[in-house]
């Protein structure tokens, strides 16, 4: 019987999982040098945890792995995890609520049903959720980190797109549809689906060019979103407030010279949020996201607290920052032990250790590839030589100090690349 992998899952070679280090280590340097605090939450939740509180649309939830704990301690129904944010609100309401302000952090997977093929079930991902404050500062504060993460990724050029799920909610109440109906619809426009926006301009014409207005906004400065302000302030008063708030978090933006893109029918896939949306496109593939929802944590009994946050997708960071990653590798050495020498060869490979080197003892007669160095030790005078594989140069050391003065005189810091 042939053995393999599960369908839409993926193995993690070394190289892979050399590169899915160093995106974690960037993610969570970044997190706790801006004041964030790590969590991690269970593979396994309550599916009434993403169903009871309408947080998941109905086509996510059509992806959602469940089945019944009929055998375990609850004898109800439960689920691999399809998001990471409710898990972390669900934290925060059951062990930090007396806290107040919260800055949490996490390096997680999701799981959700693929069945083109094209997609892996198993998606890795780091978030941040800044919990307890909603203000515009609050929210730029989580674009500016983001941005930074990806800086230092070697994606500096990802482009930024706001939407602002409060300006289509507000719409959505303005067609004078039930709550049940709103949902819908509002679900519709985050799945998506052109249709349901073309649908509401052609059953509603008395909302004329404000509503085409609203629903076509596409632009790159504050002035479309002014000139909309003007524009609504008769028609559709309610909406101000979302407006107002926007303008706030895009002039901020500005004064930072962070550019981005307005479009306001771009917000699929961020069905439980309130207020700005804001996501990371490289070309047309959507590398992260994230945004307001201060509704979340109300629903689900935790009571009156702000919420925002965002996620970045490992699996695409992995294999979209090549230099970054190379410049991060570090300089290895391997070690040979001439005959029976092993004991001294074992303590250059410690010594090498503790100076911050990567340091293997040769185990075979092969070559090996992806050494900078190499260093023969010896029973007779000279007792160490070290070889530059780069430099194409060689020395003769007599001890272990002469040995690392020489790689330093190299030129060859221990973040050099390999």
């Amino acid at each position: 019987m042939r053995v393999q992998r599960c369908k839409g899952t993926r193995d993690l070679c070394p190289e892979e999982m050399a590169r899915f280090r160093f995106v974690e280590g960037v993610f969570r340097e970044c997190c706790l040098k801006w004041g964030y605090e790590e969590v991690k939450t269970p593979t396994l939740e309550y599916l009434h945890l993403f169903t009871s509180t309408g947080t998941l649309t109905p086509t996510l939830l059509s992806k959602v792995y469940s089945f019944l704990d009929w055998d375990g301690w609850s004898g109800e129904r439960v689920v691999l995890r399809p998001d990471a944010t409710i898990p972390v609100a669900r934290l925060y309401i059951e062990n930090l609520r007396d806290k107040g302000l919260a800055k949490l952090f996490y390096i997680t997977n999701i799981f959700r049903f693929e069945e083109t093929g094209k997609e892996t079930r198993d998606r890795w991902q780091g978030g941040a959720e800044l919990i307890g404050v909603s203000s515009p500062v609050a929210d730029v504060e989580l674009i500016t980190m983001a941005r930074e993460i990806l800086g230092k990724l070697g994606l500096k050029d990802a482009e930024l797109r706001l939407t602002h799920a409060g300006l289509i909610r507000s719409l959505l109440q303005e067609l004078g549809l039930s709550p049940q109906e709103q949902a819908k619809v509002f679900d519709q426009i985050l799945d998506g689906d052109a249709g349901a926006l073309a649908k509401i301009k052609s059953e509603r014409p008395e909302l004329g060019r404000a509503m085409v207005s609203l629903l076509d906004l596409q632009g790159k400065s504050s002035g479309f979103l002014k000139n909309l302000r003007a524009l609504l302030s008769f028609d559709l008063p309610d909406l101000a407030p979302h407006i107002e708030d926007f303008i706030s978090i895009v002039d901020l933006l500005k004064a930072m010279g962070v550019k981005y893109q307005i479009d306001i029918a771009c917000g699929r896939g961020f069905e439980y949020y309130t207020g700005l949306i804001f996501q990371f496109f490289v070309g047309e593939e959507k590398i992260g996201g994230g945004g307001r929802y201060d509704a979340l944590i109300p629903l689900m009994g935790g009571g009156d607290v702000p919420a925002s946050g965002f996620g970045l997708y490992f699996d695409y960071l992995m294999k979209s920052a090549p230099a970054a990653f190379a410049k991060g590798k570090t300089a290895k050495v391997l070690v040979r032990a001439a005959g029976d020498n092993l004991k001294e060869a074992l303590s250059a490979v410690s010594r090498l250790h503790e100076a911050g080197y990567v340091a293997e003892l040769d185990l075979t007669d092969r070559k090996r590839q992806g050494f900078r160095w190499t260093l023969d030790v010896q029973s007779q005078k000279p007792v160490y030589i070290l070889r530059d594989a780069v430099k194409k140069t060689r020395f003769e050391a007599q001890n272990m100090e002469e040995v690392l003065r020489l790689m330093g005189e190299g030129n060859v810091t221990k973040d050099s690349t390999a």
